[in-house]
């Protein structure tokens, strides 16, 4: 394994569990965010992700599988013992950081994880270039956005390419990995091998593609649902119930966005609001319009108690 100092960037949902999930695996991990105050708000979603663990490791106990923790055969106690140390040192050793150049210093591979933002994320790219250890890979976790899209502006487009992530990936634990026309296939293989090495299960992508493969089916799901409740059709209880008895989907719709978080779920929204309306698929004005009045009320999603549901 080449890797070993883990840096992510952006402690958000999928940022603080990325993090976590390689500290439990026993990497040396490293979270870079803006401010203290980003300090501040990422530090309940790591105790978050401890608590999630440990009952994942309860689940486990009772036999139910969690692939991103133990993939093996034969769990007994004296595993899940181990589990359990892993998960609270991990809790310990994971370093929260705002200087930059402090947090890459001897980093092996950089994972960001930064709001789905094109400008933040060219103008964090243009900032940690200089700063890198000529070793470092650099991948982002983008959901949306093609690596060619920043390859030019990491200034190592050969060490560039997409490591993305399912939500809650300690369960889901899937990793997709997309190059892009620079990318070298040794690095490509290293990310490859470690996504294996934190618990992932490769899927590797043979070209480019906005969303990868599971977000080019997830986007337009969610989208569908949030356009009903946007345009008065039906309310989210309804909508969600009307998903899970119709398939047999452990959730619906608007469970999936509050899990994933209502300013991702706006963030990708406005990548289409500019779209004639007489051309858009979905009332993405309205769809906006509905999020946004919601972020502003403090329903975020799951993590701050309150989404589209009470939790």
């Amino acid at each position: 394994m080449p890797f070993k100092k883990v840096v992510v960037a952006g402690g958000g949902v999928l940022g603080s569990q990325i993090a976590f999930q390689c500290a439990v695996k026993g990497f040396d991990v490293t979270i870079w965010l803006r401010s203290e105050g980003s300090i501040a708000r990422c530090k309940p979603k790591l105790a978050k992700n401890k608590e999630a663990y440990l009952n994942a490791v309860e689940d486990m106990k009772k036999g139910i599988i969690v692939r991103g923790l133990y993939d093996g055969t034969g769990f007994n106690l004296a595993i899940a013992d181990k589990l359990i140390s892993q998960i609270e040192n991990a809790s310990l050793s994971i370093k929260l950081e705002t200087d930059l150049k402090k947090a890459v210093e001897d980093c092996d591979i950089l994972i960001e994880s930064m709001a789905e933002n094109k400008e933040d994320k060219i103008a964090f790219y243009k900032t940690v270039a200089p700063l890198l250890p000529e070793k470092t890979v650099i991948v982002t976790n983008s959901s949306t956005m093609l690596p060619s899209t920043f390859a030019k502006f990491t200034g190592r487009p050969e060490k560039y390419l997409s490591l993305h992530f399912a939500n809650e990936i300690w369960k889901n634990n899937t990793a997709e990995i997309m190059g892009q026309e620079k990318t070298e296939k040794k690095y490509y293989d290293e990310v490859v091998e470690f996504a294996s090495g934190i618990g992932m299960e490769p899927l590797k992508l043979h070209k480019e593609k906005n969303g990868y493969i599971l977000n080019s089916m997830l986007v337009p799901f969610l989208f569908s649902a949030l356009d009903l409740y946007a345009t008065g059709v039906s309310d989210p209880e309804t909508i969600d119930k009307t998903w899970v008895m119709g398939t047999g989907a452990p959730a619906g719709p608007f469970h999936i966005m509050d899990v994933v978080g209502l300013q991702t779920v706006y963030n990708i929204v406005m990548m289409y609001v500019k779209i004639p309306s007489f051309l858009a698929p979905y009332h993405f004005k309205e769809m906006a319009k509905l999020v946004k009045k919601m972020l502003d009320e403090g329903k975020t999603g799951r993590g701050a108690g309150e989404g589209f549901f009470k939790y």
